[in-house]
Formats: C-alpha cells, structure tokens, sequence
C-alpha cells in the first residue's frame, strides 16, 4: 500500500511569518511553522515531518509537491552536496543545510515518490496543504493560536488511498523530472549531529515517562535551544515558561530568543515524572551550571500524538 500525501510551505513576506502542513485526508494532516523563515524552509519541513510521522509504518510514499527546490534537492543534487561537505559547485554554503541533512536522514531506507504539481492550479491535495501551511504563517502574523492538525494517530495502519487526479497540473521544466522514484543509498549522518527522533514510534522498551524524560534532557542542549525548527516541534503552541528569574516567556519569544535565562547547559537529574491526568505527564528535575542548582517543574502532553512542553517552571535551590 502506499501513502498519498501533499507538502506544502508557505511565508508572508519570504522571508516572514512562516508555515509548513502535509496532508492525506482529513483525519490526517499536520502542520507547524516559525515567527520567522522562508518559503524553502516551510517547504522542506513539510517533507520531513510527513517522512517522519510515517516512518513507524513503513510504508511508501507518493508526495505531492509545488517546489521544484525539494524535489531538485532530493534527487539531483543532495548527492553532490554531501560529497563537497554541503557546498554548492562554486564553493559557497548550502543553504538550509541543518534541514536539508535532517531530510537526507528521514529518507533512509524509505521507498518514495515525487510528483510535481502546479501550486494553486485546483489539485486537491495540494490545496488543502497549501491552505493549512498559509493558515499557520497567518496565525504567527496576528499571534493567533497554530492549527498544528491531528497528525497521524497512534500505529494506525498506512491508508490505501487512490492517488488522485493531477489533470490540472502544468508539467515542470523539461530539466525537472515530474515523478520520481527511488530508493536512496544509505549515509551516515555527521558524527556531530543531534537527531531529534520527535515522531518516531516508541521503542518497544520506552514507557512515555522515560521519552518525556529524555525529551526534557535534549530541550536542554545548546543545539536543540538555538534551533527554531525543532523548539517549535518540541514547545506545545500555548507554551509559557517562568525562569528562574521570574520572567514569563512564551512559546514565540523562547523560538525567537533561544538564548533565555532558564536554559543552562549543565547537569540535569530527573527526580520523577508523574501521569498527572491522561496524556499529560508532569516531570521535576534538578539541574546544576555556574549559577547553581535550579528546580524545574515541566508538564508535558500529548498533543497530535506527540510529546510537547506545555508549562515550564525554573526555580532557584536554596
């Protein structure tokens, strides 16, 4: 069976308030965004989160798709890029590169297909992603709650969709293949890479209190702070957080400044997570830096079938 799916992105202003959604059907979909980031970015983190959201069925893929940028990515030009350690031919940076090795990831050992389809030409599936990656650009613009969507629930099984009509859709480029399929070669991510294994389904050993512990140590690290994309998976959308300072910050302010007064680098001890109602999960801990010891008080829930930080506390030890 295989899974048809749309990815879309979207950016009010490019770069500007930003949104990214994937959708099969209305029972499944998901979206997400950043106060601030491009059209590519939203683009690209389509792909990648529908890639990981499925990743516990196994099942194949056959992507929808208006940017020729991803699909170029994907099957031309990744290739080349990792092999020159992620510059383009004239020597200069790849851009997105954090994204774009983040995708490479998600594609291993996954079967897949892209279509190119012509952004807002009446492809339904398209449409419907596209609208709900606008929606979410949107929300940042007004600071309005994110329709994030229901995701893909709990290890229910891969749909068997009919794949639907693309009539309407202008062919690309003639140097842009329109339908891909591949299997990619295995690679090895850079050994200094932190994967964020986010919607991966749970080892059969991991109970939710130990994911949510482990979760709570990996918003920790510098790389997870000072990377909007995977704050903004991790931080619930009504997030607020109190510092140890007494300072309130919410979700935007901690993705736009990652650097708050609340997020040292030091040692953390879980003391217990406790089910404090179903499906959410309250976790205290202490951690120790330069500045001393600080108790935290963390609630997690499970939103769109995943683990996100709903409140956090920070208070000093005395």
């Amino acid at each position: 069976m295989t899974i048809v799916a749309a990815a879309d992105g979207s950016a009010l202003g490019n770069p500007g308030p930003a949104g990214w959604a994937w959708y099969v059907d209305d029972d499944h979909w998901s979206a997400g965004g950043w106060p601030h980031g491009t059209n590519n970015q939203g683009e690209l983190m389509a792909v990648i989160d529908l890639l990981e959201a499925t990743a516990h069925l196994g099942e194949d893929l056959h992507i929808f798709c208006d940017s020729q940028y991803v699909i170029n990515a994907v099957t031309k030009w990744m290739p080349g890029w990792k092999k020159k350690g992620w510059r383009k031919a004239d020597g200069a940076p790849v851009l997105n590169r954090e994204l774009l090795e983040r995708l490479d990831r998600a594609l291993q050992g996954r079967r897949y297909r892209f279509e190119w389809v012509k952004g807002h030409a009446g492809h339904d599936l398209n449409e419907a992603a596209d609208s709900r990656a606008r929606a979410v650009a949107t929300a940042y613009q007004k600071g309005d709650p994110i329709p994030i969507g229901p995701g893909w629930r709990g290890s229910a099984p891969a749909l068997d969709v009919a794949e639907p009509e693309t009539t309407a859709a202008t062919p690309p480029a003639p140097e842009t293949t329109a339908a891909t399929e591949t299997t990619p070669a295995p690679s090895a991510p850079p050994s200094d890479a932190l994967e964020l294994d986010l919607f991966d389904a749970l080892p059969a050993d991991e109970t939710d209190e130990q994911l949510v512990a482990r979760l709570e140590r990996e918003l920790l690290e510098p790389a997870i702070r000072s990377d909007a994309s995977r704050l903004a998976e991790l931080l619930h959308p009504a997030f607020e957080e109190i510092g140890r300072s007494g300072r309130l910050w919410a979700r935007d302010a901690i993705i736009s400044e990652p650097a708050v007064d609340d997020a040292p680098a030091g040692d953390i001890e879980v003391l217990g997570v406790d089910r404090v109602a179903d499906g959410a999960l309250l976790l205290t801990a202490r951690t120790t830096d330069s500045r001393g010891a600080t108790l935290r008080s963390s609630l997690w829930v499970r939103s769109s079938g995943r683990w996100r930080l709903r409140f956090h506390q920070g208070t000093p030890e005395a």
